[in-house]
């Protein structure tokens, strides 16, 4: 996933390391683009219109993304692939693509089946929105196999707590802030909660002197350009909080906080306004910090 992992465990197991490890390995080649081998590479090859069955981790990000797609009118995209690429992000860095008209889904060219899906057109499945978050609930489900249940768990500045610290504390974790902006810093428990961040200055490349995020708009075809720096989701569920923040992301302070609402996350969006930041909160998140 070109990043990195932690995890706190009471009372961990000398193979705890080990079982996480071939956890991560499993979810890279299932959904990592990077891979040739992968899943995502394979289904992404096949011809158009041919089912190709997959994994069942695999289905289960596939179907969660077209639903937060469907939930964000299309702000998150699972099949964003060819965008991913042609903008220097992807593993095909440069690639010639065409954006498309304003407001193409290309999630709607993926059909789903029982363990099954094909594409209906030329777009590919970029999983970056959403996997890290699905990373994070699989690693939990394997300790709570093992039979652990105080731990927490990150990878890649999304992060899941389960049970309590041995000093009976929660799992306090603050939230990632933007660099360079002075903002308050939000401290949160992390208790079966999971909470993951998108911002702006994680990946980004520079063309012809503009900096440009790694968020796309996929109704544009874009990077985003709305000004928005970070945006931190809380959720029950890691993968859906990952898929979320970037759905949030693209949609914008005014939108993606309406739509937030409207769906009862727990978010909080911080935009850069002059040299300043303004933030952003759902009523669903002003109500868990009372």
């Amino acid at each position: 996933m070109g990043t990195s992992w932690s995890a706190r465990i009471v009372d961990a197991a000398p193979h705890c390391a080990n079982i996480i490890t071939s956890v991560l390995a499993g979810i890279i080649g299932q959904m990592s683009n990077w891979e040739a081998g992968s899943d995502i590479s394979r289904f992404n090859r096949a011809p158009i219109g041919e089912w190709v069955s997959l994994p069942d981790a695999f289905m289960t990000v596939l179907n969660a993304g077209v639903e937060i797609a469907r939930l964000s009118d299309g702000a998150f995209d699972p099949a964003i692939g060819r965008l991913v690429d042609g903008w220097g992000f992807g593993p095909a860095a440069g690639a010639p693509f065409s954006a498309g008209p304003a407001g193409q889904q290309s999630w709607r060219q993926v059909e789903l089946s029982d363990g099954k899906a094909r594409r209906m057109g030329d777009v590919t499945l970029d999983f970056s929105g959403i996997a890290k978050g699905f990373a994070v609930d699989a690693v939990a489900h394997a300790l709570r196999d093992m039979g652990l249940s105080q731990f927490l768990i990150e990878i890649g500045g999304e992060l899941r707590g389960e049970g309590v610290k041995p000093d009976l504390q929660p799992w306090w974790v603050d939230l990632e802030a933007p660099p360079g902006l002075i903002v308050p810093v939000m401290r949160v428990a992390l208790c079966g909660l999971s909470v993951a961040t998108s911002g702006d200055y994680r990946r980004f490349v520079t063309r012809a002197g503009r900096r440009l995020s790694h968020s796309i708009d996929p109704r544009s075809g874009a990077p985003i350009a709305n000004d928005v720096a970070s945006v931190s989701v809380l959720h029950e569920s890691a993968m859906f909080a990952d898929a979320w923040a970037t759905a949030i992301t693209v949609l914008g302070p005014d939108e993606g906080m309406a739509v937030a609402t409207r769906h009862g996350l727990a978010a909080i969006l911080i935009r850069r306004e002059g040299s300043g930041a303004r933030e952003y909160m759902t009523p669903t998140l002003a109500a868990m910090l009372d």
